[in-house]
């Protein structure tokens, strides 16, 4: 059966010379169709998820799509070729909609080492090629650029886990895949806004022959369910984690006993809120969840700041 809900992934690198004129614009559309989720807007582009009956989430795309057709909408980013990646929603992912600008649509904070995906990025790789290059055993270098958290829960296989606990700190860990600098490497994330800009980072810091995956995990998990990718995709919306079905293993293990899990808790210190993998046995055992013995102690026995004289 047809779910009557979709949820909706998409960004585009693209100029915007109006970031403001594009949320008000946003804002009356989603709120007129009904739509909820997130955007972020950027003189660079835009990047967002948004839930919907399946219907108006179409009449969304073709609205977006024609933005830059109409006059009165000009300046605002021409999107007639970005792509939307779809699953299938449960009508309540999302609380309510978040339309933000910002500096940039997924925040890397490079400074004057950023890069414009339009001029520097890693060549694109259609997930059927990729496909190819695993049926070949072609010699390449996964490397996942998202946080450390997402990668717990599903991986391709064989892949780097740089160990980001923000996309932010890659430039931090660029020296621990220094090694990899003349080999193929491919870049992958969610969706792919995070690589384009990262695969881009790694021409610019000297890496030969650099990849992105077009399309994102999504993309190639739509294309070839249960292949190649190991686990399930983290989400961030009510799913929490999501999958295109075909057989596939569960790689997730709990933070404390190292069952398989795919269940999510965050630390309970809330000045921490860690994200990690929780079965529901320790959490029922244990009680509240820290993800560490220093945010349990701190929990437990909080520092008191002095009190003014």
């Amino acid at each position: 059966m047809q779910s009557e809900h979709t949820i909706i992934l998409y960004y585009k690198y693209t100029p915007v010379e109006n970031p403001e004129a594009l949320m008000l614009w946003h804002k009356a559309v989603c709120e007129s169709l009904d739509l909820k989720g997130r955007i972020i807007i950027a003189k660079e582009g835009i990047n967002g998820t948004l839930e919907g009956t399946t219907a108006n989430t179409l009449k969304y795309r073709k609205m977006l799509v024609d933005l830059n057709k109409d006059p009165k909408t000009r300046g605002t980013g021409n999107f007639s070729d970005i792509q939307f990646k779809d699953s299938v929603g449960t009508g309540n992912a999302f609380p309510k909609l978040k339309i933000k600008v910002r500096p940039e649509i997924v925040s890397l904070h490079l400074g004057e080492d950023d890069v414009d995906p339009r001029h520097m990025t890693g060549k694109h790789l259609p997930p059927a090629e990729l496909k190819k290059w695993y049926e070949k055993n072609e010699d390449f270098v996964v490397v996942d650029m998202r946080n450390d958290y997402e990668f717990d829960v599903g991986h391709f296989k064989n892949s780097i886990n740089p160990q980001l606990e923000n996309f932010r700190d890659l430039p931090k860990k660029l020296s621990e895949i220094a090694n990899i600098k003349d080999k193929k490497v491919l870049t992958v994330c969610t969706g792919g806004v995070r690589c384009e800009k990262a695969s881009g980072f790694l021409l610019k810091k000297g890496f030969k022959d650099v990849y992105q995956l077009d399309g994102g995990m999504h993309k190639y998990m739509e294309a070839f369910p249960g292949e190649d990718f190991l686990g399930t995709l983290y989400t961030f919306d009510g799913r929490v984690v999501m999958d295109f079905g075909g057989e596939r293993e569960i790689v997730g293990k709990c933070k404390f006993c190292k069952d398989k899990t795919e269940r999510y808790e965050n630390c309970a210190r809330s000045e921490c809120n860690a994200r990690m993998l929780c079965c529901e046995k320790c959490l029922d055992e244990g009680g509240l969840p820290w993800c560490s013995e220093k945010c349990k102690e701190l929990s437990v026995h909080p520092v008191r700041k002095p009190q003014a004289v």
